[in-house]
């Protein structure tokens, strides 16, 4: 039980490095993410089905897109051995209300994002 504990822990870590980057820390969110990592979901007809370098260059482009009133919440953490999902639930970054479902795993003993999924749940990007 201890080790699930710590891997719950690390995960959370994981994702918060993901919340203190989104705001334009590109170097946080490169340490939460596999590099060969993939982004999709979309905003109304605005499809983004991208490599994760993608979302990188678009939060270097815009440092503070995120907004002074982004709020973030990990809804859920789920794991099985090196494998498993995280839910955030996102408020008002860019204007919108986000929930993401990051696919997680343990590589070289290390948890990363895998993959980000998200689906826009209200607002209008600003």
């Amino acid at each position: 039980m201890t080790d699930y504990l710590k891997d719950l822990a690390d995960v959370r870590d994981v994702i918060q490095l993901y919340i203190d980057g989104a705001n334009g820390d590109v170097a946080k969110l490169e340490r939460a993410f596999h590099p060969d990592a993939r982004m999709m979901g979309h905003v109304g007809a605005m499809d983004t089905y991208v490599p994760i370098g993608e979302f990188f260059k678009m939060v270097k482009a815009r440092p503070g897109m995120a907004g002074k009133n982004y709020k973030a919440v990990v809804r859920s953490i789920d794991l099985a051995g090196d494998a498993g999902v995280a839910v955030l639930v996102e408020t008002d970054y860019m204007g919108c209300d986000f929930v993401d479902y990051f696919s997680v795993a343990r590589i070289d003993g290390r948890w990363m994002i895998t993959n980000k999924t998200y689906a826009h749940t209200g607002g209008t990007p600003r």
